[in-house]
């Protein structure tokens, strides 16, 4: 199977040229500088309108952390609705409790708000107290698909014998790993190749200057996309 190249995406002009060089889904987020915070409807509205491949659309109302009290959820299931009406194909989302384990109570609600679209859990999985038993339990949810994460390291390529495990652990089953955070053009296709991963997500690697905060290089996503097709 292709290695799935998964791009982050501030502006419509990144999710253009994310496109164009290649990548095979978007995530659109707002704040990169936090993290990635939820983006405006009107983005998410421009850029469902001017492109073809999947957009997957962040759902975090703030960067304090991972753990949401009451109005915080409120507000995430509110924006998890606006985005299945306006029509995205996937939501990204994480949620924690203060022990550091999976928020099932929240989770579950904002899989029934989501209505059947997949779902990404986000590098709120980081965080977690136990990685494996984490993974265990997001696998009891159907829609959840996707698990970014780093293997709970600053840079994910300090984590490839993580990595790995957590892609043996997750094999056969319908949701993949999707390895991200310092994750750079040179180092993919040795990467992918050792941790046996389906599905890459690149944000500074793939932007001018290797700036979190600058504009999608769209010569860099085609290099990517050149290297995982070569794997």
């Amino acid at each position: 199977m292709p290695v799935l190249l998964e791009v982050i995406a501030t502006t419509l002009s990144d999710a253009r040229l994310a496109e164009q060089a290649g990548a095979d889904r978007l995530e659109l987020v707002t704040g990169m500088a936090e993290g990635g915070l939820t983006p405006s409807l009107g983005l998410i509205e421009a850029v469902l309108d001017a492109v073809r491949i999947p957009v997957h659309v962040i759902v975090r109302p703030h960067s304090r952390s991972f753990v949401y009290d009451e109005d915080d959820e409120a507000v995430m299931l509110r924006d998890v609705r606006t985005l299945v009406r306006a029509g995205v194909h996937g939501i990204v989302i994480g949620m924690l409790t203060a022990s550091g384990e999976i928020d099932h109570a929240g989770l579950a609600r904002a899989v029934e708000a989501a209505d059947g679209r997949p779902l990404t859990f986000h590098r709120a999985f980081d965080a977690v107290r136990d990685q494996h038993a984490a993974l265990d339990a997001l696998l009891t949810y159907p829609t959840v698909t996707s698990v970014l994460t780093s293997g709970g390291e600053p840079s994910v390529l300090a984590a490839q014998a993580t990595i790995g495990a957590l892609v043996r652990q997750a094999r056969g089953s319908h949701c993949h790993v999707l390895a991200g955070a310092g994750l750079t053009v040179d180092a993919v296709a040795g990467f992918v190749r050792k941790t046996g991963v389906t599905a890459v997500h690149f944000g500074s690697g793939v932007r001018v200057g290797g700036n979190g905060l600058a504009p999608v290089d769209a010569a860099q996503v085609a290099r990517v996309k050149a290297l995982l097709d070569d794997v």
